[in-house]
């Protein structure tokens, strides 16, 4: 699996975890609803400062993010 299917992977594993569809997802993190299905189709990639607020996000969600956050961002943690 490429980086690009790993962050594709991220964005879906974190929205469906937070109980969201894209179109409330994409105003949680501050996008738009076709930007987050571009991510979660593999067609684009979060820019850094996306990728910084998904890992503020999941840091927030305590143990319920901790799994996602030691798979996706092993560096960080």
């Amino acid at each position: 699996m490429n980086a690009q299917d790993n962050m594709a992977q991220l964005v879906r594993d974190l929205r469906q975890r937070l109980g969201l569809t894209q179109e409330k997802f994409a105003a949680k993190l501050g996008v738009t609803f076709p930007t987050i299905n571009r991510w979660e189709n593999g067609r684009a990639k979060p820019s850094p400062l996306a990728l910084q607020k998904i890992e503020e996000l999941l840091r927030s969600m305590g143990e319920d993010g901790a799994d996602l956050l030691k798979r996706y961002f092993p560096e960080q943690s």
